[in-house]
Formats: C-alpha cells, structure tokens, sequence
C-alpha cells in the first residue's frame, strides 16, 4: 500500500519525488530534469509559467497515482493469480 498524502508531499518537496516513492522510477527522473530545464528557462522568463505548472501537476500526479495502486491492491490483494 501507498500512503497518497506522503507521494504529495514528497513531489511537493521535490518535484518527481512522490512518483518514485510510488515505483514510476522513470517518471520521477524525468520530471526532476524537466524542473531543471524550467529552472534554466526561468531567465528568459517562461520558467516562471512552466515551474509552478509541472510541479502543481506532479503533486497530483503523485497524489492520485498512489490512490490507482491502493484500488488496485485491493481489488487482486494477492496479487497475480489467474
């Protein structure tokens, strides 16, 4: 089970952070260099749009990502079986 507030909170301390906490190992590097781009973006000021964007929508996608693992884990609580 993923705890859904703590996938927010850890993507609203770092973005991309909530998503490999919840196993999007992948998905979570990437959103961390696309909130390093938005840093650099932020001198030719498009990054003050950008940042704020992705980072809203990381913690939500942290957020309701964890909750689709729990509804899943409780609909096949062990696991794979045919």
């Amino acid at each position: 089970m993923k705890n859904s507030g703590l996938a927010a909170v850890l993507s609203f301390l770092l973005t991309g952070l909530g998503q490999i906490y919840n196993g999007s190992i992948a998905k979570g590097l990437i959103l961390i260099v696309v909130q390093v781009v938005n840093a650099f973006l932020m001198v030719i000021l498009i990054g003050f749009i950008t940042y704020p964007i992705v980072w809203i929508w990381s913690i939500y996608d942290a957020y309701k990502s964890a909750e689709r693992i729990n509804a899943q884990l409780v609909q096949r609580p062990y696991g794979n079986r045919a």
